[in-house]
């Protein structure tokens, strides 16, 4: 636990607090629907993209130009990624003390075995298989957005 942070629990919901949640992918198509499945839903949360690795890293360390960027509620990472690959970025985030504590949903095509296994022992909070149907893919994301932000109670480091 940080010594210098004050640490609280938070429902989303019940604080009256908008979530932020940090997507990382780089298929334009994916990315295009999960902003169409935040729509469909009414989901007035604030969704940020970073299209690949590096990118992810430089909004999570407020660095490049993103110093200003908010830290995220929750993450969406894909795996496959250019420059910086989805496991390092996991790898960075869970082995930092300001980050680690952020719940990482790796969303992806793969179905690997060895992907997930390695996800979670990376401590990946959950492994999704992105469904290959338009459909589909916006309910999971509804879904996966309505469990993390409306139902579960995350610690929040102030």
């Amino acid at each position: 636990m940080p010594d210098n942070a004050a640490i609280r629990i938070k429902n989303m919901s019940s604080a009256n607090k908008l979530a932020d949640i940090l997507l990382v992918e780089d298929n334009e198509g994916d990315i295009e629907l999960t902003r169409e499945a935040f729509e469909d839903a009414r989901l007035r949360n604030t969704l940020h993209i970073a299209e690949d690795g590096g990118k992810a890293l430089d909004f999570l360390f407020k660095r490049n130009g993103l110093e200003d960027s908010p830290t995220p509620d929750i993450i969406l990472l894909d795996l496959n990624l250019p420059r910086v690959s989805g496991r390092d970025v996991l790898h960075a985030i869970k082995n930092d003390e300001n980050l680690r504590r952020i719940p990482t949903i790796v969303l992806t095509s793969s179905e690997s075995d060895r992907d997930v296994f390695e996800s979670y022992d990376l401590q990946a909070n959950c492994y999704i298989v992105k469904p290959v149907d338009a459909i589909k893919f916006m309910d999971v994301v509804q879904q996966v957005e309505n469990f993390w932000v409306d139902i579960v109670c995350l610690p929040s480091v102030e």
